[in-house]
């Protein structure tokens, strides 16, 4: 069962008072949750057997960037240009980011921020969808225009296919599930959203879906089209109770908060993310990187 939502003053209470108990070092434990954990990226590995995939794709490696939400307080040029470094030292065959590259209105962002994405090197590219934070900004097709100067490329409700020796490997993109605040999508829409990308799909060959919101994936599972799922938007809870799991989860972010989930033919990973929104902190919950190398099933 998902945990219940909890207010703001609620959680930095109980976010106080876990901390306070756990730790005893030098450094105090608000100056950790916001300054130190932050910016300790783990890199997280993953395999994942995937049905159908060629012998000639074995080992083909995603490296997931979820939820940067790019900002002027917590991911900055700097944070960034680290973000961008550890992501090319990992020799990503695709590079996948699954929403909210920015926190609020992107055009008060400087360039100077964003263009460290144009940095971003894999084999096959970058490809990326947007988030609801990429809506809720009020630039929906500022933030597109900034992936195409950043030579992403974006799947909204659309896919690629990439090669290797004859053999496809398709990539698909929902674009965000929750583009207005005060209106949340019903499970028949969302049905009928994957079933239209499903259709337009070739039949054949694995594919993968990329998608904000992870809650939707008991719905993904039910196609049986695709065999990996990848989403963010949780980012974990932020705040992880020891024992107690996530103080705070958003709406279509609370039935698989975190990390790898199987759903019979389907596995299903949610990335804790890179960035944050209020209140900015994070503990025990570090900021992720998440590597997806793909094996054939079977």
């Amino acid at each position: 069962m998902p945990p219940k939502p909890i207010s703001r003053r609620r959680l930095l209470k109980l976010f106080g008072a876990s901390i306070v108990a756990g730790f005893g070092g030098t450094i105090g434990p608000a100056s950790y949750a916001r300054w130190v954990e932050p910016g300790w990226f783990e890199v997280t590995r993953q395999q994942v057997a995937l049905p159908q995939l060629a012998p000639a794709l074995a080992g083909y490696r995603l490296v997931q960037l979820s939820d940067v939400h790019i900002d002027a307080e917590t991911m900055d040029a700097d944070r960034l240009a680290h973000v961008v470094d550890l992501t090319n030292a990992l020799s990503a065959d695709l590079i996948v980011i699954t929403g909210d590259v920015f926190t609020a209105d992107p055009t008060l962002i400087p360039p100077a921020t964003w263009q460290h994405l144009q940095r971003l090197r894999a084999a096959d590219g970058v490809v990326a969808v947007l988030g609801n934070h990429d809506y809720w900004g009020g630039a929906p097709a500022f933030v597109r225009s900034v992936l195409r100067d950043c030579g992403i490329r974006e799947l909204p409700d659309t896919f690629i296919s990439v090669q290797r020796q004859g053999h496809a490997l398709h990539i698909a993109g929902l674009d965000d599930l929750w583009p207005i605040p005060e209106l949340q999508p019903s499970a028949e829409q969302l049905r009928q959203r994957l079933a239209r990308l499903v259709g337009a799909m070739p039949s054949a060959d694995p594919a993968i879906l990329l998608v904000h919101e992870p809650d939707i994936a008991a719905l993904t599972a039910q196609t049986g089209r695709f065999g990996l799922q990848l989403s963010g938007h949780s980012h974990g809870g932020q705040v992880h109770a020891p024992f107690g799991g996530p103080l705070v989860l958003p709406p279509l972010g609370q039935r698989y908060p975190l990390g790898r989930y199987d759903l019979g033919a389907l596995t299903h990973y949610t990335s804790r993310g890179l960035g944050m929104v209020k209140p900015f902190v994070r503990f025990n919950c570090r900021p992720e990187l998440a590597v997806i190398e793909l094996q054939p099933a079977g």
